[in-house]
């Protein structure tokens, strides 16, 4: 499993909560009375929960005990529990009148499975409402999974790599419609304006290239893994007349009411 670190996280904190204040925003629940925030990271999702819902008792779950302690010290009031999100999927019993999700359900797998029984702890009048990045084959992507097959880093990870993963907008569709009165879906790309190359690696380092750097053997090896994605991201990404580099990010949005 991949490790994470909550300050290289929200070294882009206003780029990654944008999405999660669109999606707080568009939640046709104004009575919420328990809300959970599955996969909250270091609490700049749970934040934007607390603005929404002011009067909401609100939890926060990530398996990344770093994250929640990092997320305990911004918001002490709240509760925080440490737990994968398959798991709470299984053992949880309570229902929420808001289960929200920011950029963290790609990292759980069969996504048919899960969707559905998501919505089981959904309570009456409630909404599940998920965002996720659908951007697996842009170049930043493409990038960390060619250099991980060139013929000098191939050996270096003989057991793969767990990457995220996301399906189509109609998948989703399909795996929630049968038990819901109302489903809302959209997509946005953002252009992320960057000050160069090496931004778009640092992004990347505090998600989806974890998992390629924790599966190498020491601090030297994931120092010249880096180098060689940023030089790949340099040539992906060409800089403009400015100097800086505009960065597409595309993701998806779902709010599915149950019947």
């Amino acid at each position: 499993m991949p490790t994470w670190n909550a300050g290289q996280y929200l070294k882009f904190a206003d780029e990654r909560t944008r999405p999660c204040r669109e999606l707080a925003a568009r939640v046709s629940v104004e009575s919420a009375g328990r809300i959970i925030d599955l996969g909250c990271g270091p609490g700049n999702s749970t934040a934007v929960l607390l603005e929404r819902w002011p009067g909401a008792r609100l939890t926060g779950l990530d398996n990344s005990p770093q994250m929640i302690e990092s997320a305990r010290k911004a918001l002490p009031n709240l509760q925080w529990l440490v737990s994968d999100i398959a798991a709470w999927v299984s053992s949880n019993t309570e229902p929420f009148d808001v289960l929200f999700s920011n950029a963290a359900l790609q990292w759980v797998g069969n996504h048919a499975d899960l969707y559905p029984r998501l919505l089981k702890h959904v309570a009456p009048g409630g909404a599940l409402a998920v965002q996720v990045p659908i951007n697996f084959d842009s170049p930043a992507h493409t990038a960390m999974r060619e250099l991980a097959a060139t013929e000098v880093w191939r050996p270096r990870f003989p057991n793969g790599v767990r990457e995220w993963h996301v399906h189509s907008a109609s998948f989703y569709y399909d795996a929630v419609a049968p038990l819901c009165r109302r489903v809302d879906m959209w997509e946005t790309e953002y252009f992320h304006v960057m000050p160069d190359a090496g931004a778009i690696v640092e992004w990347y380092k505090g998600t989806g290239l974890r998992p390629f750097l924790d599966a190498l053997a020491d601090d030297q090896q994931r120092r010249d893994f880096t180098a060689g994605y940023l030089q790949r991201i340099a040539a992906a990404y060409p800089t403009r007349a400015d100097g800086r580099i505009v960065f597409p990010f595309r993701r998806l949005f779902l709010i599915a009411y149950p019947s």
